[in-house]
């Protein structure tokens, strides 16, 4: 690559946010070209980290430790967004932990006085929450502090991208058109938002497949309270029915966010596949390194999978530092 050539990331949402950064901070010239900026799915993330529900799993584990450690770090300033808070998750079913949970500070099961009524065992630990509006503007402002600029426009074609030897496609759902794969398909999600009536401590429901989802995540002065996952669904027009439903699942937990003032609706559509992809491959004699495919876990695996796309990318950078992934802006 010489003086002058660039990287491309297609793509705004927290993946393409991330692999950005993590390159721009590596001396590489990025630019990112993105219909929405930032992405709408992953604006309307809860979002707690955890690596549910996603594979393959020895990648997955990797990727997610690694955004675990960012996510500690991130977490000593208050304006990336980024809180560790402590809670629990609970089941209904005498369910054992996650084997991801089991390495968490603070990890425990609960006494049975601990859980709300209908649960039969749940799980106390301390992780990321990671407030996504105020998180994914602080992942923008070290984008442009690395030098990395950002272009809105939609694509149809990664052609469109123009003149770019290196291509990252970070396009979330859009990315199954781009790379031609008919393996991706949308999972919609829904969260409302309301106002804080006190809550510290966040709680959800180990649900497993069910496209009902319950959970609640305080972030300062609001809750993001969850959920729905539609399989194969991908409109994102509001849902006033499940609007009401989710707030009758938190309520019943947490009787205080019945009266919660409702501030606003979050909607989006988690691209899904069988295994997350971060993959390079060769296009028109373009390199395209590919990295979407996430569900619900593209927080969870942000920072993981952008250094796995730096190190596909590699070999063509000419220009290479030590990584400084924590490094924030002034």
């Amino acid at each position: 690559m010489t003086a002058g050539e660039r990287v491309v990331v297609v793509g705004a949402g927290v993946a393409g946010l991330t692999s950005a950064v993590v390159l721009a901070e590596a001396e590489v010239s990025v630019h990112v070209i993105a219909e929405q900026v930032p992405g709408v799915t992953s604006l309307a993330a809860g979002a707690m980290w955890g690596p549910y529900l996603v594979e393959p799993k020895d990648k997955v584990d990797r990727w997610g430790h690694r955004s675990l450690e960012v996510f500690r770090e991130l977490a000593q300033d208050q304006a990336t967004g980024v809180r560790l808070t402590s809670g629990i998750e609970a089941s209904r079913t005498a369910e054992a932990p996650p084997d991801w949970a089991t390495t968490l500070p603070g990890f425990r099961p609960c006494e049975l006085t601990e859980l709300p009524d209908g649960f039969t065992a749940g799980y106390r630990f301390t992780v990321p929450l990671i407030d996504m509006p105020a998180y994914l503007d602080y992942l923008l402002r070290r984008l442009r502090a690395g030098g990395g600029t950002v272009e809105q426009r939609r694509l149809t074609s990664l052609a469109d991208v123009g003149p770019a030897p290196l291509i990252v496609n970070c396009a979330g759902l859009g990315a199954g058109d781009l790379a031609v794969d008919p393996d991706l398909r949308p999972i919609r999600g829904q969260h409302v938002v309301v106002a804080n009536p006190g809550l510290t401590e966040f709680f959800s429901e180990d649900t497993g497949t069910s496209p009902d989802l319950l959970c609640f995540y305080p972030h300062g002065e609001t809750v993001v309270l969850g959920g729905t996952a539609i399989d194969d669904e991908g409109d994102l027009a509001p849902d006033d029915t499940a609007a009401a439903r989710i707030l009758a699942r938190c309520a019943e937990v947490e009787p205080r966010l019945g009266h919660a003032r409702v501030l606003e609706h979050r909607i989006g559509a988690r691209p899904t596949r069988s295994v997350v992809r971060v993959k390079a491959e060769r296009q028109d004699g373009v390199l395209v390194v590919h990295n979407y495919g996430h569900g619900g876990a593209g927080v969870t695996l942000s920072w993981g999978c952008a250094q796995e796309v730096r190190e596909l990318l590699s070999p063509q950078l000419s220009r290479r530092s030590p990584s400084t992934c924590l490094r924030r802006p002034s």
